[in-house]
């Protein structure tokens, strides 16, 4: 399944739920405020569950080549690559810096925000990535 808009993200991202992923997405923003690629790798890394419910193994890169179309080759990147093994050679800083986040949202206790506080940089790395500067 390849992602073709904005709205079909977010509606995959409202049928699951999401305060660990804006909790990853929200520490990624403080940690490096001005990588947004970075910041929706760690809203998005989860979507895998949706698209494929009973199979455990791929989730991975079913939601990077999911993403792909829609948000750009370094988001499905990141997405593919952060749940690999510890000592992955893909696992870059930013990868790594994914994880981290990943592992600290589990144990964080603060308000992330709302989903909806992400559509318009979804929206910004969409119109990026469109081939015709398009955006839904």
């Amino acid at each position: 399944m390849e992602l073709r808009s904005v709205e079909e993200l977010m509606d995959l991202l409202y049928a699951r739920p999401h305060q660990h992923a804006l909790r990853t997405a929200a520490l990624l923003r403080r940690a490096r405020p001005a990588d947004k690629e970075l910041q929706v790798a760690g809203l998005v890394q989860g979507i895998g569950r949706l698209l494929d419910p009973g199979g455990e193994s791929g989730q991975a890169d079913r939601a990077a080549d999911a993403v792909r179309p829609l948000l750009g080759e370094r988001v499905s990147h990141l997405v593919r690559h952060h749940h690999g093994p510890l000592f992955d050679p893909a696992a870059d800083d930013d990868v790594l810096r994914l994880r981290q986040a990943g592992e600290e949202s589990r144990t964080a206790g603060f308000d992330a925000g709302v989903l909806e506080d992400w559509r318009t940089v979804l929206e910004l790395l969409s119109a990026r990535n469109s081939p015709l500067g398009a955006v839904d």
